[in-house]
């Protein structure tokens, strides 16, 4: 709970669901109380709910089991699924194994032997009861709330061919010895009642079977994300007094200092004070190739060192974590509802009553129609059968788990499911410049050398006066060259070092006085003529959106070096991949005109606004919206923030600043505009995905429930079918662990 009647959300495991209407049941009554703001997910068994102040967790888990369900705090450590899961396995094992003769005795007449109705009595009684417990007990709770769900069409549907089958072995005359009858498609409607000893068994059996499958397939849905949140060291060799002592990773704290070797994983978030090799980051960024690591650069907690020994002072410890982060997000987008879900939420919340009367109306007017009251119990039993919201209740979810799980895993962080629908109508993608299309890091791009120079040692002498400077063109400088070449000879120390803000910098180096700025600089300052062709070539960089500095000494400019920020690899590639997409892509940047064209050139950026404040960002993305286009924002700053938020669909690059994540619908973990791209395919076929599993689910009612109603249904195949929805539901949705990036 937070302060000041703020709602704080509070993840709930609930146990006990069996259907979509039982998630709606107990969304409808956590709604109710006052203050609160609940969302069931059948698919995860979780409810998230927001409480406000002066409502406790327990009000919350009250109402739950007044409903007549279960609720608790989650703990990891608790094994309830796959102990459910195991129930169902052997409760199906143990109910095929007494329907399988039943079925054969009740549709091969061959096998009919004098008195074999009662045998087959006497294998479903254990099936229709002991194996259908789970309905006939969930039926039971729901009734006594005054509510129905999806298990009081199964219990009464198995109840009552279990009933039937019984008067007329007792009271029928179908028990008499030399009984025959055979197995059709549509169920018979002669004059002798016929046992249906097969329906209550096979549809129990069917039914079971796709309840496990259902809880088998929703825990390998799951699976990326117990996976991302199971990653990380058991334990860290924390330095203390000295010396390296093992210490569980719940005991590191931020500040401690610990040594990481190869092939360990990096017990928590910090940075390399010591020592350089490659991390391997797959596990969290999705990137394939190990990241060169060295003194003063971050790493990820969980991602593991294959080269050089690490020393890590740790930054971010426990819930901080960069992989907890992740888990959050992930957990709160698959907790979630898109609208297409609501649609199904409001279909389950009324399809149970409605199939009640249904199957009411079903064997009164077949009694009306026909007097056949095996008929009429036969059209009824089928209807209550077909008739299965789960795979409603199911389609939504089930997509939504396996998608953002997928996501994680290629380092893709979906906040929410309304960001599969943004994504559909997204027509404009408008991309930052710095950290999102280029790296952000200056480097140097050529060394132009006055006639008669050496352009490796106009680079070295720059490099060497550089040193002491912090701005990002000199790091780019000194980083073109190896530490031992930083001289216009050997030597490797610059002396005299001075800095003239905005101009340039003066250091001695071996002996000589050189010069490093502005063209314009040197020659008001130092009174430095610049040759033609050099100006040329700085006029020529400067129109191509770089920077040029001038190396001068003993009175003379030497050559020129360029440096410009780097355009992100993969970024031409992601605009091509964007495009082919059919969306329109614009560059917004606060840098200078020339120097955004240049980019915008480069990766094929077909619209560029430049030289924009990011309260400017904030009302292009606005006005463009106004205009009737849907954007995409795409940036890594805190300038970038506004947009961000105001954007139909906001992505940040996971390098970036907090409150760029914050305001974004999607996080890319790794620093790659190309995710971006694979974000909104992962998106949209999820999204596609969805919309699949409804469709086929609703098709599946609409054409089912009107061929049991008139008869044309045997209550066996009823039941088999609506199993298989089910498990068609849940096995497509689970295609999209297929998902590829850069496809």
């Amino acid at each position: 709970m937070t302060g000041g009647g703020q709602p704080a959300p509070v993840e709930l495991a609930i146990d006990g669901m069996t259907c979509a209407s039982c998630a709606n049941r107990i969304e409808r009554k956590l709604n109710k109380m006052p203050g609160v703001t609940a969302s069931v997910n059948y698919a995860t068994e979780t409810a998230t709910v927001a409480l406000p102040a002066g409502t406790a967790v327990d009000d919350a888990i009250a109402t739950v089991e007044h409903a007549g369900y279960a609720a608790r705090l989650p703990e990891p450590e608790r094994t309830e699924d796959d102990d459910a899961t195991r129930s169902l396995r052997r409760r199906t094992l143990v109910s095929t194994t007494f329907a399988v003769p039943v079925v054969l005795l009740s549709m091969v007449p061959a096998l009919q032997f004098p008195g074999w109705q009662w045998v087959a009595l006497l294998l479903t009684l254990p099936v229709a009861t002991w194996g259908a417990w789970p309905f006939h007990r969930a039926a039971a709770v729901t009734a006594r709330h005054g509510s129905a769900s999806m298990d009081t069409l199964v219990s009464i549907g198995v109840a009552a061919a279990t009933l039937w089958s019984l008067w007329a072995l007792t009271l029928g005359g179908a028990g008499g010895i030399g009984m025959h009858m055979t197995f059709t498609w549509r169920p018979p409607h002669d004059a002798a009642p016929e046992p249906y000893f097969e329906v209550a068994a096979t549809v129990t059996v069917f039914l079971l079977a796709g309840r496990w499958f259902e809880a088998r397939a929703k825990t390998r849905s799951g699976a990326a994300l117990r996976a991302l949140l199971a990653l990380g060291a058991t334990s860290a060799r924390v330095l203390r007094d000295g010396r390296e002592t093992e210490v569980p990773v719940s005991s590191v704290r931020v500040g401690d200092r610990f040594v990481v070797r190869p092939g360990e994983r990096i017990a928590t978030d910090g940075v390399v004070v010591a020592g350089s090799g490659a991390v391997d980051t797959s596990v969290v960024t999705g990137e394939s190739l190990p990241t060169e690591v060295a003194p003063g650069d971050a790493v990820t907690g969980a991602t593991v060192n294959v080269g050089g020994l690490l020393t890590v002072e740790a930054t971010h410890v426990g819930a901080d974590t960069e992989v907890a982060r992740i888990g959050r997000l992930v957990t709160a987008a698959q907790s979630g509802k898109a609208d297409v879900q609501r649609l199904a939420d409001r279909v389950s919340a009324v399809f149970v009553p409605v199939v009640l009367g249904l199957a009411v109306l079903t064997l009164v007017g077949w009694l009306l129609l026909s007097g056949d009251v095996e008929a009429a119990v036969t059209a009824a039993v089928a209807t209550l059968v077909i008739a299965c919201p789960c795979a409603l209740g199911l389609a939504t979810p089930t997509a939504l788990l396996v998608g953002t799980g997928r996501g994680s895993q290629l380092g893709v962080l979906i906040r929410g499911p309304q960001v599969l629908e943004a994504t559909r109508r997204i027509d404009t993608v408008v991309l930052d410049k710095t950290g999102t299309v280029t790296t952000g890091t200056m480097r140097v791009h050529e060394v132009v050398a006055a006639a008669g120079e050496d352009a490796d040692r106009v680079l070295r002498a720059a490099a060497a006066a550089e040193v002491g400077s912090e701005h990002p063109v000199a790091r780019a400088v000194v980083a073109a060259v190896p530490e031992s070449a930083r001289a216009v000879g050997t030597a490797t120390a610059a002396e005299a070092f001075t800095a003239t803000a905005g101009a340039g910098v003066q250091a001695v180096v071996d002996g000589t006085l050189v010069l490093v700025g502005r063209v314009g600089w040197l020659h008001e300052a130092w009174a430095v003529p610049v040759p033609a062709e050099l100006d040329a070539a700085r006029a020529a960089a400067e129109e191509a959106g770089r920077t040029a500095v001038a190396v001068a000494w003993d009175g003379r400019v030497r050559g020129l070096v360029v440096v410009a920020d780097t355009v992100a690899p993969g970024a031409a590639e992601a605009v091509r991949r964007l495009h082919e997409l059919g969306l329109t892509t614009m560059m917004l940047t606060g840098d200078a005109r020339g120097v955004a064209t240049a980019v915008a050139a480069q990766v094929g950026i077909e619209q560029v606004t430049a030289e924009v404040r990011p309260e400017d960002k904030h009302r292009v993305v606005t006005e463009l919206q106004r205009s009737g286009h849907t954007v995409a924002m795409v940036g890594d700053g805190v300038n970038d923030a506004a947009a961000l938020a105001a954007a139909d669909l906001g992505i940040a690059m996971g390098t970036g600043t907090d409150v760029a994540m914050e305001a974004a619908d999607v996080t890319l973990v790794r620093a790659d505009l190309r995710a971006a791209v694979d974000a909104v395919r992962l998106a949209r076929r999820t999204l596609r995905t969805i919309k699949a599993n409804l469709f086929w689910a609703f098709a599946y009612n609409v054409a089912a429930i009107p061929l049991a109603m008139a008869g044309l249904m045997n209550p066996v195949v009823a039941g088999a079918a609506m199993a298989l929805s089910s498990v068609f539901v849940v096995s497509n949705s689970l295609r999209l662990r297929g998902f590829r990036a850069g496809g």
